[in-house]
């Protein structure tokens, strides 16, 4: 992303938007990517996420930690805000782009778009904030590296794996920049493509059984996976404390704030989806925890049901500040949930026809923001620890593949093209910080380990 301009000024060519790529080099060396450049002063990872803890529900916190401590890949996941911090003294392009925030692997995958087509793309929103380009590559690498351990690996196949997700992203940039605008607005990573393409070679077994999973993953799946009938009326199942129903008294009492929120929430849509989602009433509701950086935030799956019990199933998230806020500088939105839909909707290929925000506004003034979505739509990705080195090689490539889209589309490709030029150094160098950053990590992850056996942190593994 760049300083708004005027539709009536000139742009600049792409070979000038190359120019001012490889001129970034000067300030910010390729090589220079590979230094960790960790404060001096770098607090215990434990303390960031305890800071977290207190906008928190407490009965969840120790369900996050018990999933953070599960492997070192886990505790990544969750510690987007220990990455950030330590981004934050590294040296930084002004190759700015809609970040995704937390670009690690697991946080792509498949969905349906409006057209019911599947696509390939980011999927995980919460931290999307403006910023320069390279932390959500960095982001990506080292995730490569640590899922790559998962799997089993020398050290030389770990380097590899960030290696062959970087050169994907690198090749993506150099093709988008040359693109239209257009045609550039209109590129998908579509199933047909994934199939076919030379990016996901060794994967097609893997595309084809996650098609035909995400294929199961609609809302008329998760009706009979997620509810059941009671007295003859259609319930979400309770399963606590990952799913707990929510007591009517309850929702009876937040009518008034619930009312004004649905109204807000609907007038964040565009006419024609407020027409088809009116079609639908609420049935129930019930809290639900999700994954394992938000687990502890408040989230809420809503069952609606229209004629003949047709099922549609919503997701209420709460969202607060981005982790990247507190060193980018704030989010132009005053609203969290604002902040997610937006850059979710710069970024992404294609974006769910339900996704919209609004704010919870309680008796005593004080409120909470969320964002909606569909709960399943088609939504899968795999688990990385149960992908052959081949397939998560092919899967590194793709999610490269796919970020660089998502920049392309927000920032200037032909800007970060002229930086990377042929790609080799930048990769290369990126290759040597996800290898350190995955070592700090499990260090990080060692730590929390301590904390939970001497009594300091509260953990609940296994839920």
């Amino acid at each position: 992303m760049s300083a708004a301009t005027s539709i009536v000024d000139p742009c600049p060519s792409i070979d000038e938007r190359r120019d001012e790529g490889v001129a970034l080099r000067e300030t910010v060396p390729l090589e220079s990517h590979a230094e960790l450049n960790l404060p001096t002063d770098r607090r215990p990872a434990v303390d960031i996420l305890a800071e977290q803890d207190a906008s928190r529900l407490p009965d969840l916190v120790p369900v996050r930690y018990g999933r953070m401590m599960a492997d070192v890949f886990a505790f990544y996941r969750g510690a987007a805000a220990v990455m950030a911090a330590d981004l934050a003294d590294s040296p930084r392009t002004t190759a700015t782009v809609q970040l995704c925030g937390d670009a690690h692997m697991a946080n792509f995958g498949l969905f349906y778009s409006p057209e019911r087509r599947l696509i390939f793309d980011a999927n995980d929103f919460d931290e999307t904030l403006p910023g320069p380009f390279e932390w959500d590559v960095k982001r990506l690498a080292t995730s490569c590296a640590l899922a790559r351990e998962q799997v089993g690996g020398t050290k030389k196949e770990r380097r590899n794996t960030v290696r062959a997700a970087i050169r994907a992203y690198c090749r993506a940039i150099n093709a988008t920049a040359a693109m239209t605008p257009l045609d550039l607005w209109y590129f998908r990573l579509d199933y047909d493509l994934l199939a076919t393409t030379q990016l996901f070679k060794g994967g097609r077994k893997l595309v084809d059984r996650a098609a035909e999973r995400a294929g199961q993953r609609t809302s008329l799946g998760a009706l009979n996976k997620l509810t059941e009938v009671v007295d003859g009326k259609r319930v979400i199942k309770s399963r606590p404390p990952l799913v707990m129903r929510l007591p009517r008294d309850e929702l009876e009492e937040a009518r008034g704030g619930l009312d004004a929120m649905v109204d807000e929430y609907l007038s964040s849509l565009l006419p024609n989806r407020r027409t088809l989602l009116r079609r639908y009433t609420v049935a129930d509701a019930a809290r639900k925890v999700v994954g394992v950086g938000s687990v502890g935030t408040r989230c809420l799956i809503v069952l609606l049901l229209a004629d003949d019990d047709q099922p549609l199933f919503l997701q209420m998230k709460e969202a607060t500040a981005s982790v990247l806020e507190a060193h980018l500088g704030p989010s132009p939105h005053e609203q969290a949930g604002q902040r997610v839909v937006t850059g979710q909707e710069e970024i992404q290929a294609a974006s769910d026809v339900f996704l919209g925000w609004a704010r919870y506004v309680r008796p005593d003034g004080s409120g909470t923001d969320y964002y909606f979505r569909q709960l399943w739509d088609g939504k899968y990705s795999p688990q990385l620890h149960s992908l052959t080195p081949v397939q998560l090689d092919a899967y590194a490539r793709l999610c490269g593949a796919a970020l660089a889209r998502a920049h392309a589309r927000s920032g200037h490709p032909a800007t970060i093209a002229g930086y990377l030029g042929d790609g080799a150094v930048f990769t290369e160098a990126v290759v040597q910080y996800a290898m350190g950053y995955a070592a700090l990590t499990e260090t990080d992850h060692a730590e929390l380990l301590r904390a939970v056996a001497n009594g300091t942190v509260e953990a609940t593994p296994g839920v």
